[in-house]
């Protein structure tokens, strides 16, 4: 007989009693075509309500707002046109920074969570911090390409896995992963910066420079983890158990039972959200855009995450629209 996994067990009884919601509704009602059916069973009345939330602002980005902190994960706004989806694409294409786009939407932010240095995850990133004081977690690449860009030293933290940093009401675990292969079985961009390099001004001056993920467990909340780039390393991921899982899509399958080893490693997320399936060089307005062949693309993961996962809810948010879990 099976041992009993104490975290799991707890974590889906507790989930059994817990609605995905947007705004107070079913998350259900928003993407029906997606999203699983919703558990019978209502919230229980000790639950904390709303207390945190998830936004989704495409491609891998997220604002979570836990009480009066604000977490950014790969923030990306200015969704700049490089012709990657409508061709040629250009990796000279200049790093326009949207400011107009981005200070609505970015009033505070205590924390920024990079990924993997890449422009559609971290071109923002030297702006918001300006903008808001917050301090950036990334990879050594990410430190060195902060400071390319002026930030102060004392504002950027570079992290590599296994690091579980504490701020008060919620910890964050770092963890390593690897970046997605393409067709050719590389990655585009690739390399590391060990030092500061000129300034950055176009794409290409951005590399993947490693690749993280990040657990997020809020007190008396919800455990998220976020992903940035589909493959992974599924021997970091043992014990970490979230009850939600951001999952980047796949976009070519030179990278072996990704899904699978995925899923299996994190043991089962009840909730599966995936991301980075938009056409992130659209306007940021709902009905989130996709490409017709990342669409098909979709619907496979979502067949996918179903076969391989059949307890989880899969999730397909739509731009920033706030989720509680």
């Amino acid at each position: 007989m099976p041992s009993l996994d104490r975290r799991r067990f707890l974590r889906d009884a507790a989930a059994t009693t817990a609605l995905v919601s947007a705004g107070g509704l079913a998350a259900t009602s928003a993407t029906p075509a997606h999203a699983a059916p919703t558990a019978a069973a209502s919230a229980p009345a000790t639950r904390r309500a709303g207390a945190v939330s998830f936004r989704w602002w495409g491609t891998a980005g997220w604002r979570v707002d836990i009480r009066d902190r604000t977490v950014l994960v790969d923030p990306y706004l200015s969704r700049i046109d490089t012709g990657l989806f409508t061709g040629p694409f250009n990796p000279a294409a200049g790093l326009t920074v949207r400011t107009d786009v981005i200070d609505p939407r970015v009033d505070r932010a205590a924390t920024v969570l990079v990924t993997h240095t890449h422009w559609d995850h971290f071109m923002d990133v030297p702006y918001i911090a300006g903008r808001t004081g917050a301090r950036v977690f990334g990879t050594l690449t990410a430190y060195h390409l902060g400071l390319a860009y002026g930030m102060p030293s004392t504002q950027l933290s570079p992290v590599k896995g296994g690091e579980v940093l504490d701020f008060g009401d919620h910890t964050i675990e770092v963890v390593g992963s690897l970046h997605s292969r393409n067709p050719s079985y590389s990655v585009a961009f690739p390399g590391v910066r060990v030092s500061p390099p000129p300034r950055p001004a176009t794409i290409a001056d951005l590399p993947e420079g490693d690749t993280l993920g990040y657990l997020l467990r809020v007190d008396g909340g919800p455990s998220v983890y976020f992903t940035g780039a589909s493959d992974v390393a599924e021997r970091n991921l043992t014990g970490l158990a979230p009850d939600v899982a951001m999952v980047a899509m796949q976009s070519a399958t030179t990278t072996g039972d990704y899904l699978p080893r995925l899923l299996a490693g994190l043991d089962y997320p009840k909730v599966v959200v995936p991301v980075h399936w938009d056409n992130f060089e659209t306007e940021l307005r709902n009905p989130p855009p996709v490409a017709p062949a990342d669409r098909v693309r979709l619907d496979d993961m979502i067949a996918a995450v179903r076969r391989i996962s059949p307890r989880s809810r899969v999730l397909v948010p739509e731009y920033e629209t706030a989720y509680h879990f």
